[in-house]
C-alpha cells in the first residue's frame, strides 16, 4: 500500500490502553481489515517517526446487543497493539503541537 494513513484508522483510547502506554510503551490502533504486521509496522514508523519493536494483532468479533425488543450487533474491529522502543513516544493528544 502506498498511503500509510489508509492503514491506521484511529487510536483506541481506553483505561486499559492507557495502562499499556504508561507501563510497557505500547500504543493501540484500529487498523484496516486485511492488513498484516509488516504493513502496520511500516505505517506507524512512517507516520509517527518512531522505531517499532513488536506488533500484535487482535480481531475483535461483533457482540450482540439489544435495546428492548430490538436486537443488533456492535461492529467488528481489527486492532493492532504496537510496542515502541524505549525512550520514544507517540503524541496522540497533541500536547506538544503548536497552535
Amino acid at each position: 500500500m502506498n498511503n500509510y494513513k489508509d492503514i491506521i484508522i484511529r487510536p483506541i483510547i481506553t483505561e486499559k490502553t492507557m495502562k499499556y502506554m504508561d507501563a510497557d510503551n505500547k500504543v493501540t490502533f484500529e487498523v484496516k481489515k486485511g492488513t498484516n504486521k509488516t504493513q502496520i509496522r511500516q505505517a506507524v514508523e512512517n507516520i509517527f517517526h518512531v522505531d517499532v519493536e513488536k506488533v500484535n494483532i487482535v480481531n475483535v468479533k461483533p457482540k450482540e446487543k439489544r435495546m428492548g425488543k430490538y436486537v443488533g450487533t456492535t461492529s467488528a474491529v481489527h486492532k493492532a497493539i504496537v510496542k515502541i522502543k524505549a525512550g520514544q513516544d507517540i503524541d496522540l493528544f497533541g500536547e506538544n503541537s503548536e497552535k
